[in-house]
């Protein structure tokens, strides 16, 4: 045999007298005498050897190094080191279920946090501390929290929150020469006792221990899964965004070089043509302000833009507020001093309004709701909702103001849609307040948001919204242009319904007679809806009957006049379904509930018309809640709910979802390649006694207009020729009618939703857009844009549109 045969055979032995050394002393410790007999007697029939039990030895000396180091870390303040031996080495039962092992490792972190105040009092390392206050912090809210309801630990929930703890009298105590050696005292008790030697077979030890591992690793394995599903995700929406703005830069080169070969020819390139093209090549976020102050005639101004716009930005720590008392803050609420109320109403949606999107406002938001702000679990006859039937003007306004706010996020709308009483106490302010008042227009506001769930959108048509908003709607010259826009939203919204359909055919004359007068008006932001709700209600067969006997298809082929090709578009299938012969589409309202997004809607509006200043020294804001309402761990993260990406149909579909304007606005500055102007920084109303056009007027010159307009070959030209080939193809395929009206609306708010943008696109099809894409040259020097606002007519959807949006900014 040789010497690796050997060596290796006495591996084996010893191996095996090692193990069945562990077997004879677990019989042993199981009391299984004739059993060891049994062993002893085989193992020396067949000459084999048994290990002697090493007993407790090596166990001693293995508990004595790890006392050793744990006490070594407690002198030297190194919390990493102690920490991984304190979760290493102490069972997990002692820990979660041992009451003195919770309130040693609470004192411990406390340890820990102030050892720099304590070793170098006055000229300690401030990150260090730092450090070791967000470790004690991120103890706090998971182990640490189910002390706060101890009366002994509560005060140090405040320590992370404090300047300077030295000098604070509530951990005074900390900083006395006799608390540290008393706290090691405990601790070297707690390791002798939980430490010490135990009898139990090495046998079992590493059944135990193998199987826990096993199990651990078996989790964190799921967990890895899942995270890796997550960031592929990620990474496949990031390929996609890229490839499609890799597409759009082949397009745009491909046009640049386009521009080169005609100057080369002598031809010159526009202001205009240059702006167009930067403002495609820049975020959706920067194009408003780049193309409101960039001089694009002055050489090098858009290239050091661009180049800016690409720059590594440092990441930015958001830091989260404190946490409040929440109790007190209703007892407040209810109870207080209207002006006081207001006060505290005006803080709460600031923390919403003014929080940073993403972690910070979702945890606030999950604090209100958490916290249950509003109270929608309780049982109290008053509650914080009452407020808004208050005798206080002021107090309503903030209460109308801070639903708003709840309404503009998705977790928020879930929320209101859970508490019954709300739409009714909303309503009945809509109803009541004065026409030009803030309260309204918030309350209005609000439930237009709230309109984008299905539940909300039930009880609203149940409670005859619909017929409100057609009686206000028909006075619309003295409604603001922020009230207008989400009056005939909230409309659109409720008529996409089959219940809100039936509840306009019960009156359809009237509401033919105002969805016909809007279209006229000088607010051409109101069109998409507008049309969206006479294109819902005409698939109702007496709908269709009354817009005929008045004439509706002759008004419509009048508004088709205008410059306006994305109206003209929209109009030819509203004629569409207005000539259409089809009965009444499927029902909607027995599809799954509920149709939100998660988007998020806060606008600035929300912050206008502050009537509520503070008054000298009075106490306001922020300043207000973390003075008198500081609480403790009320402030708990939570996941944002993710929403399945919906991919965005056609740019031609019509409006056949819920939608918001804040959302449209944006969904189309997407698509347009440009921002629309902002429009809400006052509350001008809109109270112009004339208009460009109305249906009124139109019904005069009907006769002499439509008959001129009846024989003009455009309406019937290759676009009809080739909608009437898609409606065939569509009625010998078996599918609904409604479903080829879909791409008559180049430019319909699509839901909003994150949506993914196109897969692939090749660069021949991105170089045949049209004439928006297309360069403008100039024979003559260039000039200064008399609107630098605006793009080219044809790339913002015609002359007529670009000129009633600079109108009214």
């Amino acid at each position: 045999m040789s010497s690796r045969e050997a060596a290796k055979m006495g591996d084996i032995l010893a191996t095996e007298a090692d193990l069945l050394g562990m077997i004879k002393e677990y019989l042993k410790f199981e009391e299984f005498e004739e059993t060891v007999h049994s062993l002893e007697k085989d193992c020396k029939s067949k000459g084999k050897l048994v290990s002697k039990p090493q007993g407790s030895t090596l166990r001693d000396s293995k508990i004595r190094v790890i006392q050793k180091d744990l006490l070594g870390c407690f002198d030297d303040g190194d919390h990493k080191v102690f920490f991984e031996l304190w979760t290493e080495n102490i069972p997990s039962e002692v820990k979660d279920t041992d009451a003195e092992a919770q309130s040693l490792e609470f004192y411990l972190y406390i340890h820990f946090t102030i050892f720099p105040l304590r070793r170098h009092p006055g000229r300690h390392d401030r990150a260090d501390f730092e450090e070791r206050i967000s470790h004690f912090k991120q103890y706090l809210e998971t182990r640490g929290a189910s002390l706060s309801q101890t009366a002994e630990f509560l005060p140090y929930y405040a320590l992370p929150f404090v300047p300077n703890p030295t000098v604070h009298p509530s951990f005074k105590n900390l900083f006395q020469d006799s608390w540290i050696p008393q706290l090691k005292d405990k601790l070297e008790q707690f390791l002798s006792v939980t430490l010490k030697s135990s009898n139990t077979p090495r046998l079992l030890n590493l059944y135990k221990e193998g199987g826990r591992s096993t199990k651990g690793a078996i989790q964190q394995l799921q967990l890895q899964l899942v995270e890796s599903d997550r960031r592929i995700n990620s990474y496949v929406r990031k390929f996609n965004k890229m490839q499609a703005d890799y597409h759009n830069l082949i397009g745009i080169t491909a046009e640049l070089v386009d521009s080169l070969e005609a100057t080369v020819s002598g031809k010159m390139i526009s202001p205009e043509y240059l702006q167009s093209v930067c403002v495609r090549l820049f975020s959706s976020q920067m194009r408003q302000s780049v193309v409101q102050s960039t001089d694009f005639t002055r050489p090098g101004t858009a290239s050091s833009l661009l180049r800016a716009s690409i720059a590594p930005q440092r990441p930015k720590e958001v830091p989260m507020l404190p946490s409040l008392d929440y109790e007190k803050l209703k007892k407040d609420l209810v109870e207080g001093s209207d002006r006081r109320r207001a006060l505290l109403l005006q803080a709460l949606r600031w923390r919403l309004t003014r929080s940073l999107p993403g972690e910070q406002r979702d945890t606030m938001l999950q604090a209100f709701i958490s916290n249950d702000l509003l109270e929608r679990y309780s049982t109290k006859q008053k509650t914080v909702l009452h407020l808004m039937s208050s005798r206080n003007e002021i107090v309503r306004q903030y209460m109308a103001r801070l639903i708003n706010a709840f309404a503009s996020l998705a977790e928020g709308r879930v929320y209101l849609s859970q508490i019954p009483i709300l739409l009714k106490r909303l309503t009945e302010a809509l109803r009541m307040e004065e026409k030009d008042s803030v309260t309204r227009e918030n309350v209005l506001v609000a439930l237009q948001k709230l309109s984008l769930r299905r539940s909300q959108q039930t009880a609203m048509i149940a409670d005859d919204l619909i017929g409100w908003l057609v009686d206000e709607l028909q006075d619309s010259d003295c409604l603001s242009d922020y009230t207008l826009e989400y009056s005939a939203a909230l409309l659109m919204n409720l008529c996409l319904r089959t219940k809100g359909k039936r509840k306009c055919e019960e009156n359809a004359k009237h509401v033919l007679k105002v969805l016909t007068d809007l279209l006229g008006h000088e607010n051409h932001e109101i069109r998409p809806y507008v049309n969206g709700a006479l294109y819902s209600i005409l698939c109702i067969p007496s709908v269709r009957q009354e817009a005929k006997e008045m004439s509706v298809e002759e008004i419509l082929r009048c508004y088709s006049k205008e410059e306006n090709p994305d109206l003209n578009r929209q109009i030819k299938f509203i004629l569409k379904q207005l000539n259409s012969a089809d009965d009444e589409g499927p029902e909607s309202d027995d599809e799954e509930e509920d149709d939100d997004n998660d988007e998020d809607l806060m606008e600035t509006e929300l912050e206008i018309e502050e009537v509520l200043q503070p008054q000298p020294r009075e106490l306001s804001g922020e300043s207000l809640l973390t003075t008198e309402y500081l609480g403790i761990m009320t402030n708990m993260a939570k996941v944002k709910r993710k929403s399945t990406p919906v991919l965005p149909a056609s740019g031609d579909e019509p409006l056949q979802r819920p939608v918001t304007p804040s959302s449209h606005r944006n969904v189309n500055a997407i698509e347009e390649g440009s921002l629309p102007p902002s429009r809400y920084n006052s509350r001008p109303p809109t109270r112009s006694g004339s208009r460009p056009s109305t249906a009124d007027s139109l019904r005069h010159s009907i006769d002499s207009e439509c008959g001129r307009l009846s024989q003009e070959s455009e309406l019937d030209g290759p676009y009809e020729g080739q909608a009437r080939k898609v409606h065939s193809q569509e009625e010998h395929n078996g599918h609904s009618a409604s479903g080829e009206y879909g791409s008559a609306y180049s430019s319909q708010p699509k839901v909003p939703r994150t949506s993914e943008p196109p897969a692939r696109q090749n660069s021949s099809a991105l170089r045949a857009r049209g004439p928006a894409l297309a360069p403008q040259f100039s024979h003559s020097e260039p000039q200064q844009s008399s609107r630098p606002g605006s793009v080219s007519a044809t790339e913002g959807g015609g002359q007529q549109s670009g000129s009633s949006q600079s109108k009214r900014r």
